[in-house]
C-alpha cells in the first residue's frame, strides 16, 4: 500500500492529492481527445508524470489519459477502454482522479457509475467521491 492509496470498508480509495507516484502506479486523469493538457489534473499529469502532449486517450508516461470533454457517451466508451486496459495490466496500479468533475463540468453522480466495472478490478483505486456514489 502506498501513500496514494487506502482501503476503506473494502473499497480501494485513491488519494485526493497525488504529488508523487510509486514505481507501478498510474495517474488516471481527465483530458480532451486532442491531448491538450492545459489545465487541472491534465496539466499536472503533463508537468509531473509524463503525460504526452497530443495523446488524449491511453497510457503515456506514468499516466492514463481519459477523454472527458467530448460528451458523456464518448466518456462512457473511453471508461470501457480504460477498464480493459487495467484488466490487461494487473501489474499496474491505476489511481483514478475525479475525472470529468472539474473542467468538464460533470458531477460524481454523473461519472462514477461509468466506473462500476473498473471498481471490481483489484488494481483500480477510485476517488472517495466516486465510491460514495457507486457504493
Amino acid at each position: 500500500m502506498s501513500s496514494n492509496t487506502s482501503i476503506v470498508n473494502g473499497r480501494r480509495v485513491a488519494s485526493d492529492t497525488i504529488t508523487h507516484l510509486d514505481g507501478n502506479e498510474i495517474f488516471v486523469f481527465g483530458s480532451n481527445i486532442h491531448g491538450m493538457h492545459g489545465g487541472g489534473a491534465a496539466w499536472y499529469a503533463h508537468q509531473n508524470f509524463g503525460a504526452e502532449w497530443g495523446v488524449g486517450e491511453g497510457l503515456t508516461g506514468s499516466t492514463y489519459a481519459l477523454p472527458t470533454m467530448e460528451g458523456k457517451c464518448s466518456m462512457a466508451h473511453a471508461v470501457r477502454n480504460f477498464t480493459e486496459c487495467a484488466r490487461q495490466h494487473p501489474d499496474l496500479v491505476f489511481l483514478v482522479t475525479a475525472v470529468g468533475c472539474g473542467i468538464a463540468g460533470y458531477s460524481p453522480a454523473d461519472v462514477a457509475p461509468l466506473f462500476a466495472d473498473a471498481a471490481k478490478l483489484q488494481n483500480v483505486f477510485l476517488p472517495k467521491v466516486f465510491w460514495n456514489v457507486i457504493g
